[in-house]
């Protein structure tokens, strides 16, 4: 029958079906299913089942070092960025779940958290201002005053949650789905154990019924604190700033680096003010990175 991957965790997965839940395992050792997959899938006895097959992707976001990458959800239209006015964020952080985004066609919407918070509240803006200048959507919400108006905004997305540990995520989470908190001690107790509480990502329908494709649903993460990019080319990458795409193919030299060129269309852009040079800077550390995993691990 075929199902949706709800929950995973290693290479256990929770499965809605038609005919209910089932827990789920893969063929052999190798796992290469995400939360919000469509499988085919062979129940078994005692609500467990074996995943059969994938069925197409809309989209796949991913993160990935010289060595590793990690599948984090499929089937998104859209990731929810969240960060908060304390304890403060990483804009960089920001710039590479946009680039991540953009890579898949999804899109992104920043949340800033914590908003209630008025004395660090402009210092936030400000730093978040780069972006709301490229037209992402930025929603400033407070989780402990409740999210009504976030709900009704969030409704009919497919989406997930990333974000730094601390900027309230959980809490958001909490108080968009009240029965998150159960879902996890339930999953926890399933594993035996709690230390997958905050390692595995968990898909929630926002009308509380069983989750499919035709209603809204988020995807909760665990906090992450680095999002490598390692699986894109230097081209791909620059694809995925926006305020770039203008400018490509339009430097002087075909193979230009973007670096010290003369005739440098992105340089020139930066210098009279066309591109911001956070957003440069960024561009600049994450394609470093990217050279550095490929020169450690040539088979990317």
């Amino acid at each position: 029958m075929d199902g949706l991957i709800i929950a995973a965790f290693g290479r256990h997965y929770e499965v809605a079906t038609a005919a209910g839940r089932l827990r789920c395992y893969t063929r052999g050792k190798k796992s290469s299913f995400a939360c919000g997959d469509h499988v085919r899938v062979t129940p078994g006895g005692d609500d467990q089942g074996v995943i059969d097959a994938l069925k197409p992707r809309r989209s796949l976001l991913r993160r990935s070092d010289a060595f590793r990458e990690k599948l984090i959800a499929a089937n998104l239209s859209h990731i929810l960025i969240v960060v908060a006015t304390e304890p403060g964020f990483s804009d960089l952080l920001v710039s590479r779940c946009i680039a991540a985004a953009e890579s898949q066609d999804i899109t992104p919407i920043i949340i800033l958290n914590k908003a209630d918070l008025v004395d660090r509240l402009a210092f936030s803006r400000a730093q978040l201002a780069p972006f709301r200048a490229l037209g992402y959507e930025v929603i400033e919400a407070s989780a402990l005053h409740g999210a009504a108006g976030l709900l009704e905004r969030l409704s009919s997305l497919h989406a997930i949650f990333v974000g730094q540990s601390g900027m309230g995520k959980s809490t958001l989470i909490n108080a968009l789905i009240p029965e998150a908190n159960a879902a996890t001690r339930e999953i926890s107790a399933a594993l035996d154990s709690g230390k997958h509480t905050t390692t595995f990502a968990r898909l929630y329908a926002l009308d509380g019924q069983m989750p499919d494709d035709a209603r809204g649903w988020i995807i909760d993460s665990p906090g992450l604190q680095v999002f490598g990019l390692a699986h894109l080319g230097p081209d791909e990458l620059a694809e995925c700033f926006i305020e770039f795409r203008p400018l490509l193919g339009r430097c002087r030299f075909r193979d230009c680096r973007h670096e010290e060129e003369p005739g440098c269309a992105l340089l020139e852009a930066l210098a009279d003010g066309r591109v911001h040079p956070r957003r440069f800077e960024h561009y600049r550390s994450i394609r470093a990175e990217i050279a550095e995993a490929k020169r450690l691990n040539p088979g990317w």
